[in-house]
C-alpha cells in the first residue's frame, strides 16, 4: 500500500544507509538518497528502489562540508518539484559516517575534527538546513552507537561525537514538537558493512568474542538495523518520540 511518503537518506549508497532506504521502499516510501563519492553503487540503489514500485533519486553530498548545505537544499527543492510535485519530504535519516579508531593518547586533531565535521557538526547544521523541507508531523532519525553505552578501546572520539548527537536528539525532539515532529535515535552494536571491514579483519578474534558477549550469539547484520529505521519512520511509532533504541541483540548486558 502506498503512503506517499518521502524519506531522504544521507549515505544511502551503502551499508546501513543502503540496507534503511530499501527497508522504507518495502514499507511503501519513495526515497532520495545521498552519496559521497559511490555514485554508480547508489544509482544502483536507486534501481533496486524502483525494482520494489517506488520513486527515488540519488544525490551527491559532503556531509562534512557545511558551506555546501544551501546549494543541497537547493536541489533536493527542485528534485522534490520535479519527481514528486512537492515542496517537502518527510523523514530524514541521518545515516552518513566515516570510522576511524585509535587509542585516546593516539588521536590526532585531524582525525577528531573529521569524525566531528561528519558525525555531529554535519548532523546538527544539516538538519538545520532541511528544517524549511521537513513536512509537519514527519520524523527524524539519527544513527548512533552502541559505543556510546559500552566501550571499545580506540572509539573514544567516535563515541563522544555519537554521544553528542543522542542529546541533541532529545532536542529536537522538544523544541520541533510543536510541528508534530519526532526525533529518535537509532544505535546499532557491531553490524557485518564495509564500515566494519577493516577492523574485523585487523582483529580476526572480534567477531567471535563479540558474539559471546551478545545475547543472541551473533553480530549483527544490516537487515537488522533497517527494519528499525522503517518503523521509526512509520505511522506504528508515531508515539515514540525522544527515545534512543539500541539494535544491538543484547551486547554487553
Amino acid at each position: 500500500m502506498s503512503t506517499n511518503k518521502i524519506a531522504l537518506v544521507t549515505g544511502g549508497s551503502r551499508g546501513l544507509g543502503k540496507n534503511s532506504a530499501l527497508k522504507l521502499a518495502e514499507a511503501g516510501h519513495d526515497l532520495v538518497i545521498t552519496y559521497r563519492t559511490k555514485e554508480a553503487e547508489a544509482h544502483d540503489v536507486v534501481a533496486q528502489i524502483e525494482a520494489l514500485g517506488r520513486k527515488a533519486v540519488a544525490l551527491q553530498l559532503d556531509t562534512s562540508k557545511v558551506a555546501t548545505f544551501p546549494a543541497f537544499v537547493e536541489t533536493v527543492t527542485q528534485h522534490l518539484q520535479q519527481t514528486w510535485s512537492r515542496t517537502t519530504f518527510d523523514y530524514l535519516v541521518n545515516n552518513a559516517g566515516i570510522d576511524s579508531s585509535a587509542l585516546f593518547p593516539e588521536t590526532t586533531e585531524e582525525a577528531f575534527d573529521n569524525l566531528m565535521n561528519v558525525h555531529f557538526k554535519g548532523v546538527y547544521f544539516l538538519t538545520q538546513a532541511l528544517l524549511p523541507l521537513l513536512a509537519d508531523g514527519g520524523g527524524i532519525v539519527n544513527f548512533s552507537t552502541g559505543l556510546a553505552r559500552f566501550t571499545t578501546p580506540g572509539y573514544s572520539a567516535y563515541a563522544s561525537m555519537k554521544g553528542a548527537v543522542e542529546v541533541l536528539t532529545k532536542y529536537m525532539a522538544k523544541e520541533l514538537g510543536s510541528r508534530g515532529i519526532r526525533a529518535n535515535v537509532v544505535a546499532p552494536g557491531i553490524i557485518k558493512t564495509d564500515f566494519t571491514v577493516a577492523a574485523r579483519e585487523a582483529h580476526p578474534e572480534l567477531e567471535q568474542y563479540m558474539s559471546s558477549q551478545t545475547a543472541l550469539g551473533r553480530i549483527g547484520e544490516p537487515e537488522d538495523i533497517g527494519s528499525v529505521v522503517a518503523f521509526l519512520c512509520s505511522d506504528a511509532a508515531r508515539w515514540v518520540n525522544a527515545q534512543r533504541i539500541e539494535a544491538s541483540g543484547g551486547y554487553s548486558l
